[in-house]
């Protein structure tokens, strides 16, 4: 698969601060964590790349399990 890169909007579960950042779409599942571009915070993202092409975002806080 070709890699894409797609940009959104998630907000951070820290400050509550809406942000844009870029997904990789070419990866189908994927876990990985990125400092909150507002307060600085580390955030995880579980992103999985659906059936139908959509992309479902979680975002949470280190210490969530």
């Amino acid at each position: 698969m070709q890699a894409e890169i797609q940009g959104v909007e998630v907000s951070c579960p820290y400050c509550g601060e809406v942000f844009s950042t870029q997904i990789d779409t070419s990866v189908e599942q994927q876990v990985y964590t990125e400092d909150c571009y507002v307060c600085c915070q580390p955030i995880v993202f579980s992103v999985t790349l659906e059936v139908t092409g959509l992309l479902d975002i979680q975002t949470r806080t280190e210490d969530e399990c």
